[in-house]
């Protein structure tokens, strides 16, 4: 099994993959250093985490409390077929919003297209394809049923591109997304001390009763 922590605009991702899986864990704030929810106005804060993303095994994996939502409630369309309420984690099959292939569509594009079919305020995420990168990206957004809501993208999926990119959009499921609360590095080593400790002491008395 491989592990690795990586450092992204101050958010926390955990990257573990076992066999041809893998999970991207985010368990930090997401927009940590940033001035984002002091600016008035919508905010979209990039400096995204560079994946690859496979939707047949791997999976997305948030800590709820960090991003205040208790359950994944799934939805994958174009952007008319998708429910007005119960969602808050949405794959976007509309790759365009003005059918004018000059204008980049966007993360503030998508995220308009969902905000004008939502009539339920939640925090919540998204993938969508930007044209102007030509990849899929994974955002959340603080409401994604406000216009001015701040969006953070937290992911792009770099093996996602060009026409192979958008059409692998209908396989992603609700398998693809889990709710977890993934410790930091720092109870991670709290409880690893303590394991430690713990060993420590049995070992002692074990020498103890042979002497």
């Amino acid at each position: 099994m491989r592990c690795s922590i990586l450092h992204v605009a101050g958010a926390l991702f955990a990257l573990s993959t076992t066999a041809n899986a893998a999970t991207i864990s985010f368990n930090t704030d997401p927009f940590e250093g940033s001035d984002a929810r002091t600016t008035e106005g919508r905010q979209i804060v990039p400096n995204e985490l560079f994946t690859t993303f496979d939707p047949a095994t791997d999976v997305l994996q948030f800590d709820p409390i960090v991003f205040g939502i208790e359950k994944i409630l799934f939805a994958n369309g174009e952007i008319r077929s998708l429910p007005q309420t119960a969602v808050n984690f949405i794959v976007l099959e509309t790759f365009d919003n003005d059918a004018n292939p000059a204008t980049a569509f966007g993360a503030g594009a998508a995220a308009d297209l969902i905000a004008d079919q939502l009539i339920e305020s939640t925090p919540g995420f998204f993938i969508y394809f930007n044209s102007a990168f030509d990849v899929a990206r994974l955002v959340f957004s603080t409401d994604l049923s406000d216009r001015n809501a701040d969006l953070k993208v937290l992911a792009r999926f770099t093996n996602l591109t060009g026409a192979a990119g958008r059409e692998a959009f209908p396989s992603f499921t609700e398998e693809n997304a889990e709710l977890t609360a993934v410790p930091e590095p720092s109870s991670l080593l709290l409880v690893s001390s303590a394991g430690l400790a713990w060993f420590g002491r049995v070992a002692a008395r074990r020498r103890r009763r042979e002497e």
